[in-house]
């Protein structure tokens, strides 16, 4: 069963806007990496000093895998975005409680 994770981490979202419009060959790149590590679906969200990533991966290991080959492109990603702390990430394992939408 997929997993998602999540990635919280005190930022600038505007930034990383303008990063993928300035620069979306970088964010290609990265997400044909994980793509081929696994990676089910991704998103970034944002507030007013957040960004929050939210993946599917067929398993940790996969995510864990991924980011441990990477390079330097999420660090590149982070940097632009003013991050200076290491971000929170979790893993969520979905519930069959009978009441799913979508």
């Amino acid at each position: 069963m997929s997993v998602l994770m999540t990635l919280r981490v005190t930022g600038d979202p505007t930034a990383i806007e303008k990063l993928g419009a300035d620069n979306g060959a970088l964010f290609e790149g990265v997400v044909a990496d994980a793509s081929s590590r696994g990676l089910i679906s991704h998103h970034f969200y944002g507030n007013d000093t957040e960004l929050l990533v939210v993946d599917e991966w067929p398993d940790e290991a996969s995510f864990q895998g991924f980011m441990e080959n990477s390079g330097g492109q999420i660090q590149q990603m982070m940097a632009a975005a003013g991050v200076t702390a290491e971000p929170a990430i979790e893993f969520w394992r979905h519930l069959e409680v009978g009441d799913d939408v979508g």
